[in-house]
Order: C-alpha cells, then structure tokens, then sequence
C-alpha cells in the first residue's frame, strides 16, 4: 500500500482508523507493513519491541482514500493510552495472534469497543507460526468470542507479514471499511482531541488529535478547553504535509501560537471560542460491560475515559444504588476536574480499585439542573430517544426557557433563529396571566389606559419557568405585543381591544375640567384634585383623550391655557426669560417652569442660558 500523497494540498479530509488487541499481538509491526512507516516513537519501545504510548502513521488506499492509522499499546499497564487513541475514533484494526489466541487484554479491547460503537476489521497475525488446523482453531475462537459484539460481522482476514500471505486481502478490506463509514457529520463546530504535545525549535508548540466536529483553518483563533486558554493556528499539517484548512475526520498536527508546551497536555480539546460548554457534571445512560462479574455502585473511585481524557469521578446511579451485568441505567457523573462533552458523546468507565473497564455509555446531558430522581429520569428517557435536532426544544421544555447561543453550545445544533427559544406552557401560561390581569383591570378601572410597564414586565417575572428573569420576561411581553394581544405605550400595557369610554356628557368630566379650567394659571397639583374627589383614572383618561395637557407628574392644564403659553413664547422673537413668561401669563414660578421644560420638550422652545427661543414649526 502506497504511502499517502501530497495531492488535494490545502485541505485534509480522511479516514481514522485505531488499532486493539492484546500485548505482542503485532499491531505494530502490521501498521509498519501496511504503511511503511514506523509508529512506535520512543527508543525504549524499539528496544523492548512494545508500544507503550500512541503510535501514528498513514497511507493511501487502492481507492484512493487515505487512511491514518493510531496505533495503540495492548498491555494492561497501558490501557489508559489505548483509550486515548480508540477514544475519539469509531473504525478499529483488531489483531489477535493465530500462535497465542484469544487473550486477556483481547477481551477489555473488545469491550471497549463494544462500549464505544466502533465498527471494524479483523486480522488474524503470525499466521506463518501455526498449522492449517490450528489456523483454524483460532478463527473460530475469534468468532466465538466477537459474537454478539460490534465486531461480529467485520470481516476476518488470516495474515502474516513475514510471509506476506493476507496483506493484499486486508488492505481491500480496510478500503471497503472506509467505503462503509457512515458520513462524518460536519456541524460547523469543530473539536480536536489533543493526544499529543511537543515543541519545534523556530515554531513554538504543537498539538497533535483526531479532528471531529468541523474544519479547522489557519490563522484562525482557538480555544483550549478546559483552561480556557487562546491561541491562533499558525500552522496545520496532516500527514507531515503543510494545509490551509483541515476537515473532519483526519489526523491533524496543529501549530499554536501565543502559548507554551506547559499550557497544554493530553486529554484537553482544541476548538473554536466559546462554542462548548465546560462542565464537571454529566448525566449519561450507562451500560456495565458484558459478562461483568459484579455489579456497579456509587462507591469506589472511578475513571472516565472521553476522546483523549481520562478524568476521574464519582458515579451516582439514578433510581438506585447499583446497576447489574445485563441491565442499562441512568447516571450522573461528578468530575474532579471540568471537562468538555457533546451530547451522545461515548465514554468508558473504568473502576480504579478493581483496574478493570466495567461500563460504558453516551453523554445525555452535558450540563444538568438539579432536580428530582423521578423527574431526572424522566427528562433523559426522553433525551436517550430524541434526535439532536429537537434537543433544543428538550431544553426549553425542561427550563422553561433558554437562551438561543446557550442552546447551540449545550446541544450541538447550529443556526438556531432568534433570542429566546420558548416552551409552549411557559407561553400559555404567561398570556394567560397578562391578559386575565389586564382583563380584571380594564373592567374595574375602565378609565384607565393600562397598567404601569414595569408592573407587567415583574408579573411576566414571576409567572412559572420565567424564573424572575427580566430579559426573558420583556421578550415574552414583546411576542404578546406582536401576535396582537397587548398594545404599549413607553410606560403603559392595555389589551389591544381596549379603548378608553369617555363621554363629554359624564358630569365627573365636567367637574373635573373645570376644577382646572378655573383658575387656568394656577390649576391645582394632581394630588390636590385627587383629594378633591377627581379619580385619578379620569385625570389619565383626559390627558389620553387631549381634553388635558399633562406637563409634569403634578401638573395639568387645560389645552387653551397650553396655546396661550405657546402664543406668549412665539411672539417673543428675542427670547424670554422664566419672569418675563411668568409675568405674561399671570402665572407664578411654581407654574411657569414646568410649562416652559414641557415646552421644551414638545419642541416648541429652545433654551439658551437663561432665555427660552420658540423654534420653527415643522
């Protein structure tokens, strides 16, 4: 198989395809066969003939594909580096050795497989060292032992790279896997799993992961989470071949700039700003692995293996204290440390104590509200059958309401139009208390145009899933305006039916016009007709229907007393001081400067020092 070549430069898109099996297997040596190049990095793994860390390499398929290969050490003492490569990867090469046959560590891979979904080929290896009976011998176990698994369809290929015998018939079956690999799902939200780091003299640092998600480009800003820390790509190889953007799923070596090696380690992601919820508690449907001799509880220290992280925690399982070999449950995961998950994200429980893998599972919710048991349960039943795409309205369902830019990190699912997304009862339910109260208003206080803004907007607060957020209940009053139920004002709210009854033949009307027209230069305050017997709805009403002129809190006057200011400031060309207009009106000062601000304001007036100037009609 040709090595990987340098065509379509400028962009990286490919298959990843992880190796598994047990200890001395040939894993290794069947990647250097199939590549040509040597994945085991360290001196000491040459000179012990044992991977002990992740090993790459690439090559070109007889379709043209390209694939890359991270090779993954299959002693015991190690496992925590094989999750980190089979983590973020979902195609897997699984070797096991004809001479050897099944072994302890081909059974923990295989189960984590299973647990992660992954789908693959099998090679069967050292073919060369055994006879035609026991060749056979150990495909049947093989067969015997993936059954029931992930793998019990993958195609099985007997092989040895000393005598070559197989290989041609396992890079066909590499190339049909790839062919097979359900489309990767770009969603514009791109994340690299960090599974190395090291520094270049003259470039700085370098970070090397399976890219998944979306593409990443050069020059653009990047965040790593957990920390938090940013940085620019100055830099982006794939197959030590320089690119200007690479593409999901692929192998990418990122060169950072604005940190150093220090700021980074194995496990944290790279992704864009702010598109990715940090958190340090999960909630995930688990499922023990098969044949688990014991059942799971929430005590003992645990270890949860996500993309290239190995995190530790405590499990709680919800519903119960422990979960048994067969059975699937629900658990919430505390993290000693923040981490960074998509929704149906797999992971893989380790318990510490016993140093054995014994569940997996997939990421439900990556940020949970407290709540009870039962209604915990009953929220990820509906998250474990829901498609991404209606998670959103999942989350407005269980909150009430959320924010769209929180709902596109917490879920994945881009380009979600407007600012709030909205559950239907929370809607309801806030309508039918504006209008119920607006309704109960309007008919005890008829002559009033509405109710005070502020007053509406804490009513809308405090109804159930608002949660006494004010943005949130000024953008539900807005949607009542715009479907038609409210009209407003700067400062009032009214049913858009609402219309205030007046009459001119109403004798309080008449009372009250007069009571202000008496005297129209000194009318009294508004507290002072209030005391008189004068409503305060109808002091409203008739400054809504211009029978009066409002021009302060405590002041009204009556419209002609209005003109008549109006007619004294116009007519006095070389501007008008507060006692001259006082004198010309027979008013006093307590009168004068209210009228001339409101005068000010309706633009009529203009002020320049002491002088009021009237400004020209428009």
């Amino acid at each position: 198989m040709a090595e990987a070549s340098a065509s379509n430069e400028g962009t990286a898109t490919l298959h990843v395809v992880a190796t598994a099996g047990h200890v001395d297997h040939g894993k290794s040596s069947l990647i250097r066969a199939l590549t040509g190049i040597e994945p085991d990095r360290w001196a000491e793994e040459k000179r012990r003939g044992l991977t002990i860390d992740l090993g790459f390499a690439w090559a070109t398929l007889p379709s043209g594909r390209e694939v890359g290969f991270v090779d993954v050490p299959g002693h015991e003492r190690f496992v925590r580096n094989m999750l980190a490569g089979v983590g973020p990867v979902r195609d897997v090469l699984f070797v096991v050795a004809a001479d050897e046959g099944w072994k302890p560590q081909s059974e923990e891979h295989l189960a984590i497989l299973d647990l992660l979904g992954a789908h693959g080929v099998i090679a069967l290896t050292k073919t060369d060292l055994v006879d035609a009976q026991t060749r056979q011998i150990a495909l049947d176990e093989v067969r015997e032992h993936v059954a029931g698994t992930v793998l019990e369809d993958a195609p099985m290929v007997a092989c040895s790279i000393t005598s070559g015998e197989g290989i041609d018939e396992l890079v066909s079956a590499l190339d049909d896997l790839t062919a097979r690999a359900a489309p990767h799902q770009v969603v514009e939200r791109p994340r690299l799993h960090v599974d190395r780091v090291f520094s270049v003299a003259g470039a700085g640092t370098v970070v090397t992961g399976t890219l998944s998600g979306g593409p990443l480009q050069t020059g653009e800003e990047v965040e790593l989470f957990p920390t938090g820390i940013r940085a620019r790509i100055r830099g982006l190889q794939s197959h030590e071949r320089p690119i200007e953007r690479a593409t999901p799923v692929a192998r990418v070596a990122v060169n950072l700039v604005g940190i150093d090696r220090s700021d980074v380690r194995r496990g944290v992601v790279v992704g864009q700003p702010d598109r990715w919820a940090v958190t340090d508690v999960v909630d995930v449907q688990l499922t023990p692995v098969r044949d688990l001799a014991h059942p799971i509880s929430g005590r003992g220290a645990f270890k949860v293996y996500a993309g290239a992280a190995e995190l530790d925690a405590r499990v709680r399982i919800l519903g119960g204290t422990r979960v048994d070999p067969g059975e699937t449950t629900f658990a919430r995961l505390q993290l000693a440390e923040p981490f960074v998950f998509d929704v149906s994200d797999p992971i893989v429980l380790r318990d510490a104590g016993r140093r054995e893998t014994v569940a997996g599972g997939r990421v439900l919710d990556v940020r949970p509200e407290r709540a009870k048991v039962a209604a915990t349960i009953d929220r990820l039943s509906h998250r474990a059958a829901a498609p991404r795409s209606s998670l959103p309205e999942l989350l407005a369902h269980e909150r009430g309401a959320i924010r769209v830019e929180e709902a596109e990190v917490l879920t994945g699912v881009p380009d979600l139009e407007g600012t709030w997304i909205v559950d239907p009862a929370v809607r309801d339910r806030v309508r039918a208390r504006v209008v119920g109260e607006l309704t109960r208003l309007h008919r005890e206080h008829p002559l009033r145009a509405g109710e005070e803004l502020a007053t509406i907007r804490t009513l809308i607060a405090k109804t159930e899933g608002v949660k006494s957020d004010q943005e949130l209940a000024g953008f539900l009053l807005d949607e009542l305006v715009a479907a038609g139920d409210l009209s407003r004002t700067a400062t009032t709210v009214a049913l858009a039916t609402h219309a205030v009854a007046l009459s001119d033949h109403d004798p309080r009307l008449s009372s009250l016009t007069e009571a202000v027209g008496h005297h129209p230069e000194r009318p009294p305050t508004v507290q002072e007709l209030v005391s008189a017997g004068h409503p305060a709805d109808l002091i409203d009403a008739s400054v809504a229907s211009g029978r009066l002129v409002r021009v302060s809190n405590e002041l009204v006057f009556d419209p002609s007393f209005i003109a008549e200011a109006e007619r004294v400031l116009r007519s006095s060309s070389g501007g008008i001081s507060v006692s001259a207009f006082r004198a010309s009106l027979g008013t006093s000062r307590k009168y004068a400067v209210p009228l001339l601000e409101h005068l000010d304001r309706i633009g009529i007036s203009r002020r320049e020092g002491d002088l009021r100037y009237p400004r020209e009609p428009l």
